[in-house]
């Protein structure tokens, strides 16, 4: 890797770890790619899709004149490993947030839960959740929510293409889910337990694809070819 082929256009696959924001790993590695090829004071990078902190998975970085790529990337299907608990929720709709309104699952069977996770796949409406990055009147709804203040989110199409690899081991379910760009899965998580009529929410997510870029590509521990990202 030189700094020209850097310039030129780059894209490294990632696999952030938990509880680093997308913007942090974006902004170290600009740091440290800087600092080790002389890159100018401009240099262009940026992530192709957030990953929320909570979850883990592959986040595509874009460098220099691939930087143009990022709505294309942004646009494509996306892939996820999720588990999720019933018979609790959160406000957050994952593990931020501590576990309210809990409910008894005693009555919840596996044909319920197949049958319930049929309905989703296809277009549906969700609300995306309040504790997320989507800017309400120039403001991010999360920190709306933090500072207290009520926040309605509008709902809004986006597409399930399928609901495969379905594991239950109560109060636990987990499957891997297509999906298409802006898809909440935290709210996918949340819209189940309503359906189950006993709430739910995420606890891991773990994006495994986009496009044609897939988890088992990326690194680990930020290796790229002969770059070690040590420190992030």
């Amino acid at each position: 890797m030189t700094a020209e082929e850097l310039q030129s256009g780059y894209v490294f696959l990632l696999d952030k770890p938990l509880d680093w924001t997308s913007f942090q790993a974006v902004n170290k590695m600009k740091y440290k790619l800087k600092r080790e090829f002389n890159l100018p004071k401009k240099f262009k990078i940026g992530h192709a899709g957030t990953l929320d902190p909570r979850a883990t998975g592959l986040l595509i970085v874009c460098c220099g004149k691939f930087t143009k790529r990022i709505p294309e990337i942004q646009d494509a299907p996306k892939e996820y490993w999720t588990e999720i608990k019933i018979g609790a929720q959160t406000e957050s709709y994952d593990t931020e947030k501590p576990e309210i309104l809990h409910q008894d699952i005693a009555s919840v069977t596996e044909e319920q839960i197949h049958e319930v996770l049929e309905k989703f796949v296809g277009e549906i409406e969700q609300k995306p959740p309040v504790y997320s990055a989507l800017k309400i009147d120039g403001q991010r709804a999360y920190d709306l929510a933090r500072a207290g203040e009520e926040v309605e989110m509008k709902s809004r199409k986006t597409t399930i293409f399928y609901i495969q690899d379905i594991k239950i081991d109560l109060p636990l379910i987990s499957f891997t889910v297509g999906c298409s760009k802006g898809t909440y899965i935290r709210s996918l998580a949340h819209d189940i337990g309503q359906e189950l009529g006993v709430g739910a929410y995420l606890t891991q997510l773990r994006r495994t694809k986009i496009g044609n870029y897939t988890i088992e590509n990326a690194t680990t521990d930020f290796l790229e070819n002969e770059y070690r990202f040590d420190g992030l």
